[in-house]
């Protein structure tokens, strides 16, 4: 495929895979995000109607599982180094902190929704780190 190829489609890749910009990087993964919380509204509302427990109880945690998916196929994009190794660790225990920060302080809502708060905000902090440190350190090692 070529370079022109690549850049078409959203988000745009290089020729290695990788997503070029942090906006692609955001916009995808929160696009993830806001599916994966209307799909647990979805089944929140199925189960509810049908009787099995009310509206809310499930954790939003699961609605980080397109965006992590996003992050697995953007971890592999890039050779095995330090750039990778030290980013995603990073992101990720920054992003959960950050994440059950934002789960504490909103700890009054349903399940539901304190954990899609925390989610988005792991995705947002742990799509920031890992971008920025992962072309840091690609340019600082390479």
């Amino acid at each position: 495929m070529s370079d022109e190829e690549q850049q078409r489609g959203f988000p745009r890749r290089d020729a290695e895979g990788r997503i070029l910009t942090l906006g692609d990087l955001l916009g995808v993964s929160l696009a993830g995000l806001v599916i994966g919380v209307l799909a647990l509204l979805v089944f929140e509302w199925a189960f509810a109607v049908v009787g099995d427990g009310g509206f809310g109880g499930t954790n939003g945690w699961l609605a980080v599982i397109l965006p992590l998916w996003l992050f697995w196929d953007e971890f592999r994009a890039w050779e095995f180094g330090a750039a990778r190794v030290v980013a995603a660790p990073a992101g990720l225990g920054l992003g959960v902190v950050a994440g059950l920060l934002v789960a504490g302080l909103a700890s009054g809502l349903p399940a539901l929704f304190t954990g899609a708060l925390a989610a988005a905000v792991f995705t947002v902090v742990y799509a920031v780190i890992w971008f920025h440190g992962v072309h840091w350190l690609a340019r600082r090692t390479g």
